[in-house]
């Protein structure tokens, strides 16, 4: 090995056309030489040429391999040390994914050669002993691409975080029985893009797509062998390719050219896309699992390992990368820097994202040079960060405690949430004791207990009741145990800390009744987080009353379960209708989506504050009101004179939640906080109904385990 070798700066990493062919960089530091391997033909016919790169530095193998064209299919072959206890598997008879592909063709066939140990036909075997058998014909190939596209006029809608609604939502799970989708557009990208698609988010109000994971991933072998597969995609194959399932296309190209034509149709309609995007693990499992990409490249490298070579996992899958490397900081910026520049998304939701900050003690680490790269970068530092601040390691939870610009799921406000409309109203039926409404005023206003820290105030809180992980909305109020038999895991898996309540009767009932309770609960519950200070995210389909029929962990069911069906009852075209309108409130009351938290201090010169809390005889709350466990009616009037509202009576809105088991008449507070108010929407009716202006003084009928939402006129 010449000398020279180490005198030249490798090239950007990945494959890349350039000149009169491409630049070839792969980080290997490990290794004693790395191949290219141009793969033509397919099945039997499919012919291997291999070149190795000649070159070195600082870890990377690198070469420029004239005669390279878009389209070319290619795969890379690792020659190195097999050392299972230093953390070393190095098998240049196995076949990897260049980890920069921008191309997939192609998925893992779970076979035994896909292993870099040996296995048997159950895929169990000895992780020590190197297998000899060649994996190119079950696995998938990186595809050299050209990624040029017409972006035309398209610009990011940049939508400020004071008017973002979260929309949480599956490529395939939405449109794949949406009616006016052609059917060969039904589950794909420019299904998305349809105008099917626009018209239901547009008419609905919210902002922000976040899609659960676009990247390429694979499905684990247990789902496979079980016929079932991940439906969720929290299983990376590749971080720079669009999964190819979901597009109509069938070239790796054209699955791009999808992906990118679904953004450019978003954005013209004002809507941001956000991705899912998951840095914290990989589809190769625990040291157990297959040789496809990383482990094969540098398994020292890009994993967290033990003394004894073995995978550290914080993440409840197997692996973990390692964010204390600089390669693997680099691998998760260049990838999210392409999405932006490449693909033009708007930000990022990061899956299990303590994981990506966990430092050199494993510990939680609010600097981590990630995380400090994500704050510093020209390009990342001005798109939406979101943060879901746990993961299953030592000390992994940790809301409220990211730096900005982060945003953070906010778990807290789905717990206090569930357990004052859901929880506790099951237990005043049982003559238990409840929570009373503390926490739940703290969740209403921004949860400043979280996220008063680094100025970064109300907007760095997602309030969410339900999400893609857990019961529906719809579940949460006809179920309390989890019924999720059909994962083939006995029941197992899923969360039990629900919080819900089934109202009497265990999932599905023709009770009338009790119904017509779940129905206004989920009102309850969907006004709560629509108009609560904070960035609301809804989770798609519940604005329908989706159900999962008490499945509560449906990562595995790509079926009727998890797709949502389009074919509503009456009473689904009124909760649609009640969301939007919900969302219209939200837009048109300032004092619902303020930027700042609430200072408690004079607003005006009558002496009232800029948020006030009042028992329901109308007087403001007292220490022995807030502690009681019974309380379960609160009144909170948000003033939104700062935040710019168009007139007077715009200013101030009094939210009304009353979780009693039964009626109440109750006194609005008068002056000096109002003269009259107006009934915006009262959650015991099926479809919204306003009111007139009524004088402050009026008492004001509430109906049981209900939410009322007034305008507010001030004295003059």
């Amino acid at each position: 090995m010449s000398e020279n070798r180490y005198l030249t700066q490798p090239p950007p990493l990945g494959v890349r056309l350039r000149g009169d062919g491409a630049d070839v960089a792969v980080y290997a530091a490990h290794a004693d030489a790395v191949e290219l391997c141009l793969l033509d033909g397919e099945g039997p016919e499919r012919t291997e040429r291999r070149i190795e790169l000649g070159a070195r530095a600082h870890g990377v193998h690198f070469a420029h391999v004239p005669g390279l064209l878009a389209g070319q299919h290619y795969g890379l072959r690792v020659h190195g040390p097999w050392d299972p206890a230093s953390g070393q598997r190095h098998n240049p008879a196995k076949l990897l994914l260049d980890p920069y592909a921008r191309g997939i063709h192609g998925d893992v066939s779970w076979a035994p050669e896909v292993f870099g140990h040996t296995v048997g036909p159950d895929l169990h075997g000895d992780v020590d002993v190197r297998d000899e058998r060649d994996s190119a014909p079950f696995v998938p190939h990186a595809v050299l691409i050209d990624d040029d596209f017409d972006w035309g006029t398209d610009r990011p809608p940049q939508v400020p975080w004071s008017q973002t609604v979260v929309y949480e939502a599956h490529v395939r799970g939405f449109t794949r029985t949406l009616p006016g989708l052609p059917a060969h557009l039904r589950g794909t990208y420019a299904g998305l893009a349809h105008p099917a698609s626009i018209e239901h988010l547009v008419r609905l109000g919210v902002s922000t797509l976040e899609l659960l994971p676009v990247q390429a991933f694979t499905h684990e072998p247990a789902l496979v062998r079980r016929g079932l597969s991940n439906y969720w995609g929290y299983n990376t194959l590749g971080f720079f390719a669009p999964h190819a399932a979901y597009a109509a296309a069938t070239d790796a190209a054209g699955v791009l050219r999808e992906f990118q034509g679904m953004v450019r149709a978003l954005h013209a309609a004002g809507l941001e896309v956000v991705l899912d995007v998951v840095y914290n693990h990989t589809c190769e499992q625990g040291r157990e699992g297959a040789t496809l990409c990383w482990r094969g490249l540098d398994n020292r490298a890009y994993y967290r390992l033990d003394d004894l070579g073995r995978d550290v996992d914080v993440t409840g899958c197997g692996n973990t990368l390692d964010f204390r490397h600089p390669r693997v900081v680099q691998l998760a910026l260049d990838s999210l820097r392409y999405w932006v520049e490449h693909c033009h998304v708007d930000g990022f939701r990061f899956d299990l994202a303590t994981t990506l900050a966990r430092g050199r003690d494993d510990g939680f680490d609010p600097d981590h040079p990630f995380l400090v790269a994500l704050r510093c970068d020209p390009v990342l530092s001005q798109v939406k960060l979101i943060a879901e601040p746990w993961d299953l390691g030592p000390h992994g939870w940790r809301t409220g405690q990211f730096p900005p610009p982060f945003a953070e799921w906010n778990d807290r406000f789905r717990d206090s949430v569930r357990t004052f409309w859901l929880a506790d109203a099951a237990r005043e039926t049982r003559g238990e004791r409840g929570h009373g409404v503390r926490d739940l005023a703290t969740r209403l206003s921004g949860s400043q207990d979280l996220f008063d820290r680094h100025d970064r105030g109300p907007l760095a809180s997602i309030n969410f009741v339900a999400a893609h992980d857990g019961y529906t909305l719809a579940d949460t109020t006809a179920y309390e145990h989890k019924h999720n038999d059909g994962n083939g895991e006995a029941n197992r898996d899923g969360h039990d800390d629900n919080r819900s309540w089934n109202h009497g009767v265990e999932g599905s009932t023709a009770d009338a009744a009790v119904l017509a309770q779940r129905r206004r609960a989920m009102r309850n519950l969907l006004a709560t987080t629509l108009l609560s200070t904070g960035v609301p995210m809804l989770t798609a389909g519940d604005e329908l009353g989706r159900t999962q029929h008490g499945n509560n962990n449906a990562y595995c069911r790509d079926d009727e379960l998890s797709w949502i069906g389009w074919e509503l009852a009456p009473w689904q075209f009124d909760l649609l209708a009640t969301t939007a309108y919900l969302l219209q409130l939200r837009r048109d009351y300032p004092a619902l989506r303020q930027g700042r938290f609430f200072s408690g201090r004079s607003r005006h010169e009558d002496g009232t504050t800029d948020l006030s809390w009042f028992a329901g005889d109308g007087t403001l709350m007292d220490e022995g009101r807030w502690h009681d466990p019974d309380n379960r009616t609160l009144l909170g009037l948000f003033d939104g004179t700062a935040a710019g509202a168009p007139t007077p009576d715009d200013s101030a809105v009094l939210l009304v939640l009353h979780g009693a088991d039964a009626d109440a008449q109750l006194t609005l507070p008068g002056a000096p906080w109002a003269s009259a108010y107006r009934l915006l929407w009262d959650s015991a009716d099926e479809r919204p109904v306003t009111g007139s202006w009524q004088s402050a003084h009026q008492p004001q009928p509430v109906r049981v385990r209900s939410m009322l939402v007034l305008q507010v006129r001030r004295p003059t």
